[in-house]
């Protein structure tokens, strides 16, 4: 599954759900949370439950359900466990146990629905609140259904009575780079995919690719998007160049041909057992050619 683009698309609009797949991200999360009023959640539910299909499909379909102490959870899980769901995504999670937690609801719904175990996976928006920031290293060993982990600076402004979390440039203050970073190791720590936040204003596309690029530097793999239009960039920005995977290629290929040395001159520069292990890395995400 890649894991460059994760728009999101309200669960009570069937509309923009048509729109969304054919926009070429790679997951959907359709969302039962914040962009669904809170009367609005049941009709949005039962209609969500009759677009996830088995049908073959180039993106990945994840939903993200309500906090697991919204007393939602159950319901959501009910309408959404079924053959065509890829996974869950949990909002507000405070931890390792959460996901433990998260995946015993999910395993008995799983099985009733004649899926296979640990079929549905889970991604956690792990920065919502004072406390899940300090559990960021609780996710490793990662469990076999957690997939990737992602930060949200809005709602840990709102629990730490932020006026802002941007200065008066835009840019991030202190606290949420802080977290931004905590979540890029903790995803690190436990094997999993780190997934850039989403940049609410889509008509700043400057400042999209700005730090888009800077996310892909520091060791995400992919980002949110809440419009349509990030989609494209998001790929343009966490896919690596031609040059890059030929880079990638011949690092591979020359310690191969080397297995017994540390350290390998290509065109004058010197690249060693980080280089390597990048190297893999890069070429293991790219897509299938069969």
């Amino acid at each position: 599954m890649r894991m460059r683009s994760w728009l999101f698309v309200p669960a009570d609009s069937e509309r923009k759900f048509a729109k969304a797949q054919g926009i070429g991200a790679d997951v959907l999360i359709l969302d039962l949370e914040d962009s669904v009023a809170a009367d609005h959640k049941a009709a949005a539910r039962d209609g969500l439950s009759g677009w996830i299909t088995p049908e073959p499909r180039d993106w990945a379909f994840f939903v993200r359900i309500n906090p697991l102490d919204s007393g939602l959870t159950q319901d959501d899980l009910r309408a959404v466990i079924r053959p065509g769901l890829d996974g869950i995504v949990l909002p507000k999670a405070n931890g390792g146990a959460d996901v433990a937690h998260l995946a015993d609801m999910i395993a008995p719904l799983e099985q009733a629905a004649g899926m296979s175990a640990n079929s549905v996976k889970i991604m956690v928006i792990a920065t919502e609140t004072p406390a899940a920031v300090f559990a960021l290293g609780s996710y490793a060993p990662a469990h076999p259904r957690l997939v990737a982990m992602t930060w949200g600076a809005e709602d840990l402004a709102a629990e730490l009575g932020a006026t802002s979390n941007r200065d008066e440039n835009g840019i991030l203050t202190t606290p949420y780079r802080m977290v931004r970073d905590l979540c890029l190791l903790g995803a690190a720590h436990a094997g999993v995919a780190a997934i850039e936040t989403l940049h609410a204003d889509f008509r700043d596309t400057d400042g999209f690719q700005q730090t888009g690029r800077a996310a892909r530097r520091d060791g995400f793999v992919g980002r949110l998007a809440i419009h349509p239009a990030q989609v494209d960039v998001i790929h343009a920005d966490f896919t690596p160049t031609d040059a890059q995977i030929a880079l990638a290629r011949r690092v591979v290929q020359a310690f191969a041909d080397q297995p017994d040395v540390g350290t390998i001159g290509i065109d004058g520069k010197m690249y060693d057992m980080p280089h390597l292990k990048q190297a893999k890395r890069l070429l293991a995400g790219l897509p299938s050619s069969g």
